[in-house]
């Protein structure tokens, strides 16, 4: 039996790792190494409540949990290199951790710009001190810039159209969330936030960011010129291997796993956002959903422990996004490129079935949180798409 188990990460992936070993029995040592100072936190919150000030601690669990449990937290502790032969981790200041058994939860790192220059009230937002320094900012500014319109960016854009900011939300796709969603569900994303006063702009990209100290303006591709106070970025993220080079582990859009989170290096496993396992038709897929995360530790934990797995263990992918006062919410695995059929749509709410080779592939809903959970089994099961438009 394993004794000495090591988790490199500090958000949700690393917590609920923790959490499953211990409530499956495992005695040993537990260590979470992150760069992060904070307790291991919740992310989604950042783009929302933190960010308009109605929350100030995510928190997963509080200090007593990990003492209680005896779950050893090495905070603001970053890792440089994971070396699988001897079995170490090194932190960036030289010291050297001995593992038994290491888990990679390292999460994303956020995309950046390169081209635009150092100046404050440019921000990206992955992390909560990115957060708090984002609503600091807002809480001064009048006009902001939003590059990207995906899920970080659509709610952020929210969020500071809450603040009474003024907002442009810039998409160089012909809608929000195209790429994820389709352009049909996109539209009505748009629809909604330009009802909230939100300029949207799309098939449009930054040409230029221009200021003193401060950012003063914004430059678009099509030569329009955008005064603001404030730049979020928010242009997606990739996975945080960067400090697996050279360490033997497969990575290739995210950290290579087996079904279980077994990577290509003995005794080192990987879960959450930065890890791609293989799903039940044998194909890598990264999945970033907060909700997969228990279900990934819950197969994970036990097949490192050499335990049974859970019986029947299905897992339907569901995530959401809440904007405004609408909580969208998609279960399954909607692909752009899916034929969508739109069943209800009053002006703000919505709901609409993905159909790909004729089953449902998943259901998007805006404000009609029953109508998208009752499709659960049908999903899991495959069903035909005439059982749903019945």
């Amino acid at each position: 039996m394993s004794t000495r188990i090591l988790i490199v990460g500090g958000g949700l992936a690393a917590a609920r790792t923790a959490e499953q070993l211990r409530r499956s029995g495992f005695e040993g040592s537990v260590t979470i190494v992150s760069d992060e100072v904070h307790l291991p936190y919740d992310r989604p919150p950042l783009s929302k409540q933190v960010l308009r000030s109605e929350m100030d601690d995510t928190a997963l669990k509080p200090r007593e949990f990990y003492d209680e449990n005896n779950i050893t937290l090495l905070l603001g502790s970053a890792v440089a290199k994971l070396d699988t032969h001897d079995q170490t981790v090194t932190l960036a200041d030289g010291t050297q951790l001995d593992y038994d058994e290491a888990v990679i939860a390292t999460g994303l790192v956020p995309r950046r710009i390169p081209s635009f220059p150092d100046l404050r009230g440019i921000h990206v937002l992955r992390s909560f001190d990115e957060s708090m320094a984002l609503r600091e900012h807002a809480g001064a500014a009048r006009r902001a810039v939003v590059v990207g319109a995906g899920f970080i960016g659509c709610e952020v854009a929210a969020s500071l159209r809450g603040l009474g900011v003024d907002v442009v939300l810039v998409e160089p796709q012909p809608e929000p969330l195209a790429s994820v969603l389709g352009e049909q569900i996109g539209a009505l994303v748009a629809r909604l936030h330009r009802a909230e006063g939100v300029d949207v702009r799309t098939g449009v990209g930054v040409e230029s960011v221009a200021g003193r100290d401060r950012v003063e303006q914004v430059v678009l591709t099509d030569g329009s010129e955008l005064d603001t106070d404030l730049v979020v970025v928010g242009i997606g993220s990739r996975p945080a291997t960067d400090w697996l080079a050279d360490s033997g582990v497969q990575v290739r859009n995210g950290v290579v796993c087996d079904h279980v989170g077994k990577t290509s290096a003995p005794h080192v496993w990987a879960l959450g956002d930065v890890a791609s396992w293989q799903d039940a038709t044998g194909h890598q897929a990264r999945v970033e959903h907060w909700s997969n995360v228990a279900e990934q530790a819950r197969v994970l934990v036990p097949s490192l422990l050499g335990q049974e797995l859970p019986a029947n263990l299905v897992v339907v992918p569901y995530f959401w996004s809440d904007q405004y006062d609408v909580k969208i919410q998609c279960l399954g695995e909607p692909e752009a490129d899916d034929i969508v059929h739109l069943v209800s749509d009053d002006g703000r709410k919505f709901l609409a079935y993905y159909e790909r080779d004729g089953v449902v592939a998943g259901v998007v809903g805006g404000g009609m949180p029953g109508a998208v959970m009752k499709t659960r089994a049908k999903i899991a099961a495959g069903a035909p798409i005439a059982d749903v438009l019945a």
